[in-house]
């Protein structure tokens, strides 16, 4: 059994990123820029923005933070992220979600240019995500498929199922395993019988928000756990949807949690901030 290192994977591509922004700012005086915007004081999106605030910041990647108030309208949003598709200093916008209930998501995330949708949520970018040309990709998808790429596990021909279809996170993984020649199953919380989806599985990924329900039993010998679930429990401990010690044992892979998905988030945010860097250049050279 090999634990997949997030943590350890994630800290390497964030040096690849300083790397490369170093030698964007060296030979084209360009400097990549992301704006965070956080609406409300929910305390583990807080957490998480500062945390991409400070990882920016070690990888030369200019950063700005917009802290709302709960209150703030959905046109006072709308504003912000107009002003933000031009400003130039900018190349990445991201919204963290979730917004609260009187601001309409669908709204928000359209009105971010899709050149600067580092997020990967725009359906511009959903799109050519889903026919498989270049866009930004949501950053927990893409860093899974990174994992998949850093550990040498193959996904072509392989069955593969995903637990949970949001499109945050179990609509893209599914698009990607798609592209990569995978025949993927996605199951949700009204599939009947999910042991016995997950019992054919080469590759389990679960993302569900519920502790420790992907059991021993519910695998088979050898499988690939991908664990995107993370959850507190009352003793305030970190755990995932799969039950790490039940599972690990029958597994050639896992991830645990916390240190497996999670810290490869921010690390592929900073990739797509780049590539928007980039592709701005690009579009200014010619």
């Amino acid at each position: 059994m090999v634990i997949l290192d997030g943590k350890a994977l994630s800290a390497k591509i964030k040096e690849e990123v300083r790397v490369e922004v170093s030698q964007l700012v060296e030979e084209k005086q360009i400097t990549p820029g992301l704006a965070v915007v956080l609406v409300g004081s929910d305390p583990a999106s807080a957490t998480y923005v500062n945390s991409k605030h400070k990882s920016c910041e070690a990888a030369g990647i200019y950063s700005e933070v917009h802290t709302k108030d709960e209150s703030t309208t959905q046109e006072e949003l709308l504003s912000l992220i107009d002003e933000m598709n031009n400003n130039p200093k900018l190349d990445g916008i991201l919204v963290q979600l979730p917004l609260p209930k009187h601001i309409d998501t669908t709204t928000v995330l359209e009105a971010i240019n899709p050149l600067k949708d580092v997020d990967g949520f725009h359906p511009y970018n959903v799109g050519r995500m889903v026919s498989n040309l270049d866009s930004f990709l949501p950053a927990t998808p893409f860093g899974v498929m990174r994992m998949f790429e850093e550990y040498g596990i193959e996904l072509s021909g392989k069955n593969v199922v995903v637990i949970g279809s949001s499109d945050i996170v179990g609509k893209p993984m599914a698009s990607l395993l798609i592209n990569a020649k995978a025949t993927v199953t996605v199951c949700n919380s009204r599939t009947k019988d999910l042991k016995a989806h997950t019992k054919e599985a080469d590759i389990v990924i679960i993302a569900v928000g519920v502790p420790h329900l992907l059991k021993a039993n519910m695998i088979k010998d050898g499988a690939v756990v991908i664990d995107v679930g993370i959850n507190r429990l009352d003793t305030g401990k970190l755990t995932g949807d799969a039950d790490f010690e039940d599972c690990k044992d029958k597994c050639s892979f896992i991830t645990p949690v916390p240190g497996g998905v999670g810290p490869m988030t921010i690390g592929m945010l900073l990739k797509n901030t780049l590539k928007a860097a980039k592709l701005r250049d690009k579009r200014e050279s010619k």
